[in-house]
């Protein structure tokens, strides 16, 4: 099993550590970075190892992180943990859950969560540091660029091309050879 470390201890941990659970003997929690004043705290009994600046201390070959930071507004905490994380050569994990369904013929980069029931059809490209979260649908070669959080229930049709840094929120339906530009924040239920 490897060990992995999460970083970030808010609401989309929580979501994390269930898809990490179900990917039965595959990983082994052995901390949670957030705030300094929460340390010693536990979020279904793993506990609040350290801070930020304390991830320096846990990087080594055998250990893994995965940041459970969530992103809705902007994406910057989490570009930075991610940044900082390749900077210190951590060893980044992708986590898929047992749920989901990803062709082998789909690309996904380091970093990125594939929550419970998404599907990920052929051809389709998933940048790194990304949320692909539950029951979301990215078709054949619709691309999603880094650090971008496509929301609950999100439909991204054939060739649609989500740009770096973006949330895409949840039931948002992006038509085939549909564009969201870089930064951008979609609000939930929104047809493009």
């Amino acid at each position: 099993m490897k060990k992995i470390f999460l970083i970030g201890g808010g609401g989309h941990c929580r979501s994390c550590i269930d898809v990490i659970e179900s990917c039965t003997n595959q990983y082994e929690i052995n901390g949670i970075f957030d705030l300094p004043e929460k340390l010693g705290e536990k979020i279904f009994g793993f506990q609040i190892i350290g801070s930020d600046e304390d991830i320096e201390k846990y990087i080594e070959d055998d250990h893994y992180f995965l940041i459970t930071v969530g992103q809705i507004k902007s994406p910057s905490l989490r570009v930075n943990i991610f940044d900082r994380l390749k900077k210190l050569k951590a060893n980044i994990i992708t986590v898929i859950s047992p749920r989901a369904y990803v062709s082998k013929h789909a690309e996904l980069g380091v970093g990125t969560i594939v929550m419970h029931d998404v599907l990920i059809n052929a051809g389709a490209k998933v940048g790194e540091n990304c949320i692909l979260n539950s029951r979301c649908l990215i078709e054949h070669d619709a691309i999603v660029e880094d650090h971008c959080h496509i929301s609950t229930g999100c439909i991204l049709n054939g060739e649609a091309h989500v740009k770096a840094r973006s949330f895409v929120g949840s039931n948002t339906v992006v038509r085939e050879l549909g564009k969201i530009e870089k930064d951008s924040v979609i609000p939930f239920g929104i047809k493009l």
